[in-house]
């Protein structure tokens, strides 16, 4: 799956997780940008993101991740 099609993905799940109309993802956005991106939704994301996707993070995988970027690399690495 390429960089983009993840980005296209994850902007439906950022939308309907968060509960927002639209979000612009780049490799540099962080919770820090998004308003209604707090801890809890962040576990609701990460969730939803291993459902979409059909994969598993390591909690050390998800620790480590600044942004949305580091996101879609852990993605593509699976």
């Amino acid at each position: 799956m390429e960089r983009k099609e993840i980005f296209k993905k994850l902007n439906d799940i950022f939308c309907d997780v968060l509960d927002l109309d639209e979000v612009e993802l780049s490799d540099s956005t962080c919770a820090d940008d998004i308003e209604e991106w707090d801890s809890l939704s962040h576990i609701q994301l990460i969730v939803a993101i291993e459902k979409t996707f059909r994969i598993k993070f390591t909690s050390l995988e998800i620790m480590k991740w600044k942004n949305v970027g580091e996101m879609v690399d852990s993605i593509m690495s699976k």
